[in-house]
């Protein structure tokens, strides 16, 4: 038997931005289906954010064992039971689990198909014994690692960020395809785990960061011991006696990187071709679903948004996507996606954070633009607590407006979520100037920054001859 639904909502994926939708729109007491047809939390909570941020943790923790001498602590070389760091990493994610789980969708009054879903016309979706005629539909059903096309690779054992945390052992030496965020994170973590570490590239390392502030990670990384060979050609991978074996090319002539674990982390691709779009009538381009700035496909019924709808591939932007979805679908209010609002973390160590336009765009767009710089060296804090290197970058425009801001250091993630507030709000650095720090904190070096912008001011002839004349007040 063959039921037909007919909510006003039916949500296609059940990752982060699906699930935000979903519980959203049941808030409201709106009627939702949502079809997924894999794990609930999608690649976030099962396979991305959650475990190697897990991950990353405990390799901070040995780390900051090998460093502790510098404080005057002596503890030795860590030892890393792998076994329980993995089963603390599924004990994280299953601690979780519960917030995305189908019995608490079901209790917020969410239709939950656990199956595929493909469109058979442009109103219609088919999920196992299901045919949903909804309103809307939302498309989120996220994105899988992409495979480069080198030979040899598919006859070769790999793993990815699906995989990576089911491996039962610590890696001896770990080859990555990959210099990318994801790719370097997982280098850092399994380098301070103990295991030796190759990263390939074959353009430029973090090449969409800022230059100046990238170049802060990538030398902890390396003097870390990490092997990080840039814009080097992998022509081949193939299975070897102990593990893989991959023939590369730099200028300088072709080479051999052997490793005993290879994994991939060469970007992501959009999980919809299962859907059937074109049966919907949604056009793609290259593969990617194309969108107006208000996410909707060219099927006016259809939105798609998380990684699904290309381009900003985090879980943060994945809310961000849905609440811009709700505000249309529920309150029939305009929305547009501001991508400029939105920040990025690589959660190295030191972190590299980003919001807003970077120095070089900010050039390529306006022509000119003004950039203020604090070290951390400058800060307090950041020398009691030995944070090591770490800069902070900020684009200002007219009239003082941040149009920007980048930082490379300990706590980045964390400090970015002020320079976030600030470009979504239009504010300048004259609001930065005028709030009130704690001392001793790392974030001060926001406000210092800030002062800096306004010191030419101190030399102003104009302004000194002000304070020289109100002096003769008295």
């Amino acid at each position: 038997m063959v039921e037909t639904l007919t909510p006003d909502i039916c949500v296609i994926g059940g990752g982060a931005a699906g699930l935000s939708v979903a519980a959203g729109a049941a808030a409201f007491g709106v009627p939702v289906v949502l079809v997924e047809r894999s794990r609930m939390g999608g690649d976030c909570l099962n396979y991305g954010c959650v475990p190697s941020k897990a991950l990353i943790a405990a390799a901070k923790h040995a780390q900051a064992i090998r460093k502790a001498t510098e404080f005057g602590v002596s503890a030795g070389e860590p030892i890393i039971d792998y076994a329980r760091l993995r089963a603390r990493i599924h004990s994280v994610i299953e601690g979780i689990a519960p917030h995305d789980s189908v019995d608490r969708f079901t209790g917020l009054g969410v239709k939950v198909i656990e199956d595929a879903a493909r469109f058979l016309d442009e109103r219609t979706v088919a999920a196992g014994d299901h045919l949903i005629r909804a309103r809307r539909f939302v498309i989120a059903t996220g994105s899988s690692p992409a495979v480069p096309p080198i030979h040899g690779l598919a006859e070769t054992p790999f793993l990815t960020n699906e995989t990576l945390f089911e491996l039962k052992r610590l890696p001896e030496h770990l080859v990555i395809i990959g210099a990318g965020p994801v790719g370097l994170e997982m280098a850092q973590a399994y380098r301070r785990l103990g295991s030796r570490v190759t990263v390939i590239e074959s353009s430029a390392a973090l090449s969409r960061e800022d230059p100046e502030l990238a170049a802060i990670a990538l030398a902890e990384i390396r003097a870390e011991g990490t092997l990080l060979l840039e814009r080097t050609m992998i022509h081949s991978v193939e299975q070897a006696t102990r593990g893989i074996r991959l023939l590369c090319e730099t200028g300088k002539g072709r080479f051999h990187v052997e490793g005993s674990d290879l994994l991939l982390a060469a970007g992501r691709a959009p999980s919809h071709a299962s859907l059937d779009l074109d049966a919907a009538g949604i056009r793609q381009d290259a593969g990617r679903i194309k969108l107006g700035a208000d996410l909707r496909t060219s099927n006016r019924r259809v939105y798609a948004i998380g990684d699904a709808a290309g381009g900003l591939q985090f879980t943060h932007a994945a809310s961000y996507h849905a609440r811009l979805v709700l505000q249309q679908i529920l309150f029939r209010l305009p929305a547009h996606e501001a991508r400029d609002i939105v920040p990025r973390v690589t959660f190295m160590d030191p972190e590299l954070a980003q919001v807003g336009l970077t120095e070089q765009e900010a050039r390529e767009k306006s022509g000119s633009a003004d950039v203020v710089r604090w070290d951390f060296s400058g800060n307090d804090r950041a020398r009691t607590d030995g944070l090591g290197r770490g800069l902070i970058k900020i684009v200002v425009g007219r009239r003082g407006r941040i149009l920007g801001a980048g930082i490379a250091g300990a706590g980045a993630g964390e400090m970015i979520n002020l320079w976030a507030f600030a470009i979504t709000n239009r504010l300048t650095l004259k609001h930065f100037r005028g709030y009130v720090a704690p001392y001793p904190t790392v974030s001060e070096i926001g406000k210092q920054a800030s002062i800096s912008y306004y010191a030419p001011m101190a030399r102003n002839r104009l302004v000194r001859s002000v304070i020289r004349m109100l002096r003769c007040f008295g």
